[in-house]
């Protein structure tokens, strides 16, 4: 009864033990509780012991089993693998090694039932990690104890090897063997061998969200493991303190904000979330491709400056001279003139006008085109156009190879179909005069053959 007592307060002195350390990063206290078995045989000394290891697993011969729990634990984390142990054990010893009688037959060594009573301390170093496993732990420590054998007591330097097999986080099996060196012959040098069950716990979570508050960089508040317990309140698979939108579910690319319309542009800063748009405009869409977004654009389909709210310039006259440029918005004039028509026409531009028809090719001896004259046509045309006011006169001459009347007539047909032309591309008929001269007006040399072509030509004439 005594020695139970002893237990007891084994029990209670061990249960207070604490350190600033933890069991593991979750659990920083343990208790084990079991059966232990005490063997004075294989300790290297003479009879009736024996040498070191010598039917170390011999349990009928030489192990004293206590019939039930007769050993307590309690264990603290301290780091780095290392564990501090206290412990506390109780057995009744009635083998003490071997005897070999005079026909050499080895006996079990009986004594009288003696109490042993042990209170151990140790620090251990778990091969958890080393091993790379998840629920095989092996461990190794040292440590020291104190020893009674009935009344009598010795100190003892300990030496551990043992393993744990985890069946759960808080839950495993612990199994270990102690050699225990006593320095007083009232007590032996021996092993202890224990098993039992060790239980892990005291981690705080004080969010209750599965991660302790040691590994949890919300403490305060529930969240995920994946996020070391920080919490992802839109679940995007981004945490709060990383996502820009935490309570919209969004894109890792846009941290944590959505883009509903795929456009590149997150909602929050796109003016049209429900409309696929250009980045250049805040998420929103130009049909046209003018530059200006279809929400302020008054010709959504028509490109057309921001100036005139996404609208072409227009040209009523058709003169090239857009409207808000043109000083005579329903005259066509010329560009030089800022959209109104020239009175007159210089000199340069009759010039201009007597170079091209100088160009144009007929066909031989006939008055219609060549076909790459009418490229110079509408060169005339345009130029015409640009003098709705000035009256013109088209001359034709001809070279003096052939009979007079013939080129006379010549002169004629050609100089009326330049006419018909101008009028049938929009040039007035009353602003135009044919007339034909033959060969009376010649400007070269008609002996030459380069004079000759020379003399073969049309000419326009300002009349007024």
């Amino acid at each position: 009864m005594k020695n139970l007592s002893r237990l007891f307060f084994v029990a209670v002195l061990i249960a207070s033990f604490s350190t600033s350390n933890a069991q593991d990063k979750n659990n920083p206290w343990a208790i084990t509780v079991g059966a232990n078995a005490v063997d004075f045989y294989p300790v290297g000394e003479d009879a009736p012991q024996g040498d070191y290891f010598d039917e170390y697993f011999n349990a009928e011969d030489h192990w004293n089993v206590f019939p039930s729990l007769s050993t307590i634990s309690v264990s603290r984390y301290l780091s780095d693998g290392f564990t501090f142990t206290a412990t506390g054990s109780l057995n009744k010893i009635d083998k003490f090694g071997s005897n070999t009688d005079s026909f050499g037959v080895e006996t079990t060594n009986k004594v009288d039932d003696l109490t042993y009573f042990g209170l151990d301390g140790r620090v251990s170093y778990s091969l958890m990690e080393v091993i790379k496993s998840k629920t095989i732990d092996p461990y190794v420590g040292i440590g020291g104890g104190y020893t009674w054998l009935d009344e009598s007591g010795a100190g003892t330097l300990n030496g551990t090897l043992g393993f744990k097999i985890w069946i759960s986080e808080q839950l495993g099996f612990d199994i270990q063997s102690t050699y225990k060196h006593a320095f007083e012959n009232s007590t032996k040098k021996h092993f202890q061998h224990s098993v039992g069950l060790t239980f892990k716990f005291g981690g705080t979570d004080t969010d209750g969200d599965g991660v302790y508050d040691q590994d949890d960089a919300c403490p305060e508040e529930a969240g995920l493991e994946i996020f070391n317990g920080c919490p992802d309140s839109d679940n995007d698979g981004i945490q709060d303190s990383k996502d820009d939108c935490p309570n919209t579910a969004g894109l890792a690319e846009f941290n944590g904000c959505p883009d509903s319309d795929g456009d590149g542009v997150v909602d929050k800063d796109d003016k049209c979330p429900t409309v696929a748009g250009l980045k250049t405009l805040a998420g929103c869409p130009d049909a046209d491709g003018d530059g200006v977004a279809d929400g302020d654009d008054k010709c959504a389909n028509e490109a057309g400056p921001a100036a005139n709210s996404g609208c072409p310039w227009p040209d009523t006259d058709g003169d090239g001279v857009l409207d808000k440029d043109d000083k005579c918005v329903n005259e066509a004039g010329t560009v030089a003139n800022n959209g109104c028509p020239e009175v007159k026409p210089t000199e340069e531009v009759v010039k201009a006008l007597n170079t091209y028809a100088r160009s144009i090719l007929f066909d031989s001896g006939k008055a219609s085109f060549q076909k790459q004259t009418d490229q110079v046509l509408q060169a005339m045309v345009v130029i015409f156009k640009e003098y709705p006011k000035a009256d013109f006169g088209i001359e034709g001459h001809t070279d003096s190879q052939g009979p007079k009347a013939s080129n006379q007539a010549l002169s004629e047909r050609r100089a009326n179909a330049v006419r018909d032309y101008l009028i049938s591309n929009g040039i007035s008929a009353s602003r135009l005069t044919a007339a034909g001269f033959g060969e009376s007006n010649p400007i070269a040399n008609n002996r030459t053959a380069a004079g000759r072509k020379e003399n073969r030509r049309v000419e326009v004439k300002l009349k007024n």
